[in-house]
């Protein structure tokens, strides 16, 4: 079902960013002890949000992950930037919390019931949309989730925390979470809320149009990789909502097959962010990138293959990832919202484009360290999963639509 189908894609997405972690953790010497249990516990945290069925649950799940996830961003103790990191997002996602908390003990006052299938049946008989009280809880649950998938207006956290925060963890917070997240705001609004689509399905679709929009403008300037690819993974999640506003087992579909084709992307792209080492240390700028494919053609290329998949350009995975959702958008009738998606990612392929232009078309600089085999390991079979999709797409859509089926 559901639950198990985005399990295993969190407990993969964690298992990349620890196995690209190892590494780091031993050159810097930081906290390797510490981190992977940090990690284990965010997992356990994600595996309860991924299954809840219940206000109580999901909150626990909530607050165990985010928890975890406060210690992980500020793990290098004697560097200020993670330091920073830490405590923005610890500032921000307490305020999340709160909001969650207030949203879910509004529903549970005006449902008397913290179980999913109570508040369906609530949701139900309030979908002729007289219920204010359980509108206005929806509402703020929304914010709150919203915020751990860093959708428009809840991202101010995520450029800081993947720019500050060592890029190991950078590589979690962008994939495992996310896959989460998403998860859990399908349960919500699929499951206890199916009744109030015609109220969710607005809200949803406010968040996916300002997240492509934001994803696409703001990254156009970014001079850090890391920066430049949290701006792109707030357009994603942008293109994975479109799927939700549609409310169909279609839609559904689309965003379950999004989310595992996004996570591969994010785990290569960051892979080849860690292989982007100069004997004097880590580097992060885009410019460093300039000459790549003469010096190390290896990484130029599959850098280069996951940039054409993010910007979706087929018959790369990315591609179809958006066009599912798009066509699930058209279908539900919200083409506005999927002709503004197509807009949004031509906008998006520009920045992603002009990655690919520095490695192959600039003056190299001095190369980079021998790529670590673990790095190499996970951006090979990225690279391939994007090139392979296309000639055998079949399991993957099979899994999805059974798993976007029970939750109907």
């Amino acid at each position: 079902g559901f639950g198990r189908y985005m399990k295993v894609l969190t407990l993969v997405a964690s298992a990349g960013a620890l196995l690209l972690s190892f590494d780091y953790m031993r050159e810097t010497r930081s906290s390797k002890f510490e981190y992977p249990v940090l990690v284990l516990l965010a997992s356990a945290g994600m595996m309860m949000m991924i299954s809840a069925n219940d206000l109580i649950a999901l909150y626990l799940g909530l607050e165990l992950q985010s928890l975890a996830l406060y210690v992980v961003a500020a793990i290098r103790r004697d560097d200020v930037r993670s330091s920073e990191a830490g405590l923005k997002y610890f500032v921000l996602g307490a305020l999340s919390s709160g909001m969650l908390l207030y949203g879910a003990s509004l529903i549970y006052g005006f449902t008397g019931s913290t179980s999913f299938a109570a508040i369906a049946t609530a949701a139900s008989a309030a979908g002729a949309g007289q219920d204010i009280g359980l509108i206005i809880g929806l509402v703020f649950l929304l914010v709150g989730i919203a915020f751990k998938i860093s959708a428009v207006p809840f991202h101010m956290w995520t450029p800081d925390v993947y720019e500050g925060a060592p890029t190991p963890v950078a590589t979690f917070f962008a994939a495992a979470p996310k896959a989460a997240a998403i998860a859990l705001l399908m349960r919500v609004t699929l499951g206890a809320f199916g009744g109030m689509g015609a109220q969710w399905q607005q809200v949803v679709s406010v968040l996916a149009m300002a997240s492509m929009g934001l994803g696409a403008f703001a990254a156009i300037g970014q001079t850090n990789i890391k920066r430049l690819l949290a701006y792109s993974a707030i357009g994603n999640i942008g293109y994975a909502l479109i799927g939700l506003a549609a409310g169909s087992p279609e839609g559904a579909r689309g965003v379950i097959i999004y989310m595992v084709i996004y996570v591969a992307m994010t785990l290569g792209a960051f892979a080849c962010v860690l292989a982007m080492r100069r004997p004097q240390g880590m580097v992060e700028e885009i410019d460093e990138l300039a000459g790549l494919s003469e010096t190390n053609l290896g990484l130029a290329a599959v850098l280069g293959i996951l940039m054409f998949s993010l910007a979706g350009i087929p018959p790369l995975a990315g591609f179809f990832a958006k066009f599912y959702v798009f066509a699930a958008a058209v279908k539900a009738g919200l083409w506005p919202l999927a002709v503004f998606g197509v807009l949004a990612s031509v906008v998006g392929a520009y920045y992603y484009v002009r990655i690919v232009k520095i490695m192959f078309f600039d003056a190299p600089k001095e190369k980079f360290l021998a790529v670590p085999a673990k790095a190499a390991l996970v951006m090979g079979l990225a690279g391939l999963f994007m090139l392979l999709y296309v000639v055998w797409p079949g399991p993957l859509v099979d899994g999805a639509d059974a798993a976007a089926r029970t939750l109907f």
